[in-house]
Parts: C-alpha cells; sequence; structure tokens
C-alpha cells in the first residue's frame, strides 16, 4: 500500500484555552477536495486521513458528520481508499485531557458509531501514535494536560491504550473484517558512554517506548517495568485486563520514523537527537521481533525540502531491505501531503512556520519530493502489486514464522 496522509494533528494548549488544528493551519478544510484529487494524480489509492474528533463528536451520543460525509463521499468517488485515524493527539473540549477515566469508553462510543455510519470503511487506526501522544502530553508538559510526571505519563498510557482496545473491539462487531493499522513512533535510545547509570537510563527507555504497544497487544512487561506501573498508578487488575485482551488477529503495526527519532543519552542522563544512526530498518527490526504482526511505514518526511526527494529513497530502500530480510512489510507512506505549519517545535507555539515536508506546498504546488515519490510509485506499484487485504500480510507472516519455527498470534 503506497501512501500519504492529510496532518490532522489537534492538540490544546494552555490548559486547554486553544487548539492547534493542523487541518486548519494547512488550510485542508477550506481546499480538501483539491487535496483529494492530488492524491489521485499521484498514482495513490491509500490515504491516512483523521476526521477532526474534535469537531464531529459533541457530547455523549452526539455527532456532526456533515464535513465527513462530505469528504467520504469523494473519496469512494475517486476510488480513494481511507485508513480513517480516529483519535490523533487531542481530544473534544468535552473530554478535556487524556487524564480523564472517561476517555477509553467515550472514544469506543464514538468508533461504534462511526463504523456503522461509515460501513465501506475498513482500515482504522484507532489512537495514533499512543506512545508521543502520552509523553508530550504528560511527560513533557507540551499538550493538552501538560503535565510532567510519572504518574500522569502511566495514567495517559493506560487510557489510550485502554481506548486502542475498546475501539479496536467495536469496530469489529460493525465491521468484523476490519483492519487495524496501529501507528506508532519507532523510537531508540543509545547510551552515550559506558557508565552504568547511562545505560540503566536507557535501558528504561527502550523499554518504555513499547509500554503501550505491550498493553495494546497483551504482552507481557518484564518485572521493573511492572513495578513501574505499579508506583504510578496501574492496578494489578487493569493489567490482568490488557493481558486478557486479543485484538492483534486483525493488526498491522505502523512504524513512523523521522530523523529524530533516535536519541542519544548524554553523560547528564538527558535524552539528545542523535539523527539517522540505525535507521528504520534496525528500529523497525526491533518492533517487528517483538511484536510479530505485519508491518508497514506509517509516516516519514524531511524538515529541509531539499533532503526530501534523498530521504524518500533511503526509507525505501529501508523497506525494500527488511522484505527481502523476510518481515511481511506491507505499506509505506510518505507523510504528509501538503506543508505543515510549527511542528519544527512540536506545536508548542501557534508562529505560523511553515515547515517544508510535504509531497506539495500550501498552494497545492508539488514539491520535488512530490514528483520523486510519484516516480517512485509508478516504478514499484506494479512490481509488487496495491491489495487491500490483509490476509495476504498474515500468510507471509505464517511462513516466515513457520520457516524459524516460532509461534504465529494471528
Amino acid at each position: 500500500m503506497f501512501a500519504t496522509g492529510i496532518e490532522c494533528s489537534y492538540p490544546t494548549l494552555e490548559g486547554g484555552r486553544w487548539r492547534m488544528d493542523q487541518m486548519a493551519a494547512c488550510g485542508h478544510y477550506r481546499h480538501w477536495r483539491t487535496d483529494l484529487e492530488l492524491v489521485q494524480d499521484l498514482g495513490l489509492r491509500y490515504l491516512r486521513y483523521g476526521p477532526p474528533l474534535h469537531l464531529i463528536h459533541q457530547g455523549p451520543g452526539r455527532y456532526d458528520w456533515a464535513f465527513l460525509d462530505e469528504v467520504s463521499a469523494e473519496m469512494q468517488q475517486l476510488g480513494i481508499v481511507p485508513i480513517m485515524d480516529l483519535c490523533h493527539f487531542g481530544l473534544p473540549d468535552w473530554l478535556q485531557n487524556f487524564q480523564n477515566p472517561e476517555v477509553p469508553h467515550a472514544l469506543a462510543e464514538y468508533a461504534r458509531a462511526f463504523a456503522r455510519r461509515y460501513a465501506r470503511v475498513r482500515f482504522y487506526t484507532p489512537v495514533n501514535e499512543m506512545y508521543v501522544c502520552a509523553k508530550l502530553s504528560a511527560l513533557e508538559g507540551l499538550w493538552n494536560e501538560q503535565c510532567r510526571d510519572e504518574h500522569a505519563f502511566v495514567t495517559a498510557v493506560r487510557h489510550l491504550a485502554k481506548a486502542s482496545v475498546l475501539m479496536m473491539q467495536a469496530i469489529a462487531t460493525e465491521r468484523p473484517d476490519a483492519v487495524f493499522v496501529n501507528s506508532e513512533s519507532g523510537e531508540f535510545y543509545q547510551p552515550c558512554c559506558p557508565d552504568s547509570e547511562i545505560r540503566r537510563i536507557a535501558g528504561f527507555e527502550n523499554e518504555r517506548r513499547f509500554l503501550p504497544l505491550d498493553l495494546l497487544y497483551a504482552r507481557a512487561v518484564n518485572e521493573d517495568m511492572r513495578a513501574y506501573l505499579g508506583r504510578h498508578g496501574m492496578p494489578p487488575e487493569e493489567y490482568a485486563w490488557f493481558m486478557a485482551q486479543d485484538v492483534r488477529r486483525r493488526a498491522i503495526l505502523g512504524v513512523d520514523y523521522y530523523e529524530w527519532n533516535e536519541k542519544l543519552i548524554d553523560s547528564q542522563g538527558h535524552p539528545q537527537a542523535l539523527g539517522e544512526l540505525f535507521g528504520w530498518y534496525a528500529i523497525a527490526g526491533q518492533y517487528y521481533e517483538r511484536y510479530r504482526r505485519p508491518m508497514m511505514h506509517t509516516e516519514t518526511n524531511r524538515l529541509d525540502a531539499r533532503e526530501g526527494p534523498r530521504w524518500l529513497w533511503r526509507q525505501w530502500h529501508n523497506v525494500q531491505l527488511i522484505r527481502r530480510a523476510g518481515v511481511p512489510v506491507v505499506g509505506f507512506t510518505w507523510y504528509s501531503l501538503t506543508d505543515q505549519v510549527d511542528w519544527d517545535i512540536a506545536l508548542r507555539e501557534a508562529l505560523g512556520n511553515v515547515n517544508p515536508v510535504g509531497l506539495f506546498d500550501l498552494n497545492r504546488d508539488p514539491r520535488v519530493v512530490g514528483l520523486a515519490y510519484k516516480h517512485l510509485i509508478g516504478l514499484f506499484a506494479s512490481e509488487l502489486g496495491q491489495d487491500p487485504s490483509l490476509e495476504i500480510a498474515l500468510n507471509e507472516a505464517r511462513k516466515l514464522a513457520v520457516a524459524r519455527k516460532e509461534t504465529f498470534h494471528a
């Protein structure tokens, strides 16, 4: 599945007093018809699309579908297959933030109503980048609840992971053949030196990056992480509930990668951006070894537009290499369709900085990377095929597991 996406983040800032809505900042609400036509012009069938949750879900049982009805009808007319991204870094005002224990059930109700209304939609990302959302909202104090403590982080992780489980279950009741693309940021922490404390910090962070996915996929965490969860508010019965769920059967693991995803733990114990050291191939391989799911490269871009085409091809060669190694990768995504605004400062302020990361600029004129992606798709789409069925990926994964004499959980 060759794909792109519409940047759709909508976190709140300053105690919820205002919202950074990227669909507004990037002009999608005004130019959505043009944007969909650009997807088609690129030769793409698949589009990661995040309907504006904060505008649609107006209260318990109350929804405003007007905008999305039009968009959905146009997608169908153009033959675009959406991967619907139901929660992307923010919540409606009435739900406040990710410390609210009502969030998981409210989002499950939304997911069920969504799947019932848009019955033709098969692909879903229930919650985008749970780890990043929890970290930036509850540990680094940038978005939504703007907390800076471990208890708040664990609370956000619990609610995000539970929401994902309940949303997947709710959607499956309406569409049993639904496919879930669980998009997560591919992170890695490297210790700067052999100091035992620096190594301990890096080791902890390298376990913590997996925490939301461990809960989602019912993978038991190690003893240290289990103790960490207990110290910071997760009751034993809640952990047991996660371990008793099974939503993996129709799940693709999406691993996003940017040049800041790899971090060095410096001599003071602080993470510093490391740049591309090991790359998507190595880091995605770590996620595959842990979860054994069919995979997709679900996000990448480069802030320097001049480097965009080189970065595109490097990411694509990573995908080719890992596929040759036997890992079932079923999709690749340049994110996003258009340039973004203020992502260079992680949306912490509304400065209006245009980040030239798109396949098109905000005038909807093509960037060089957009032309390069269209060329790449033309070269490889017919060779690889574009088939929306998860069954092909599952069969690939089963064959690999048999070859390695491993148990494959499908």
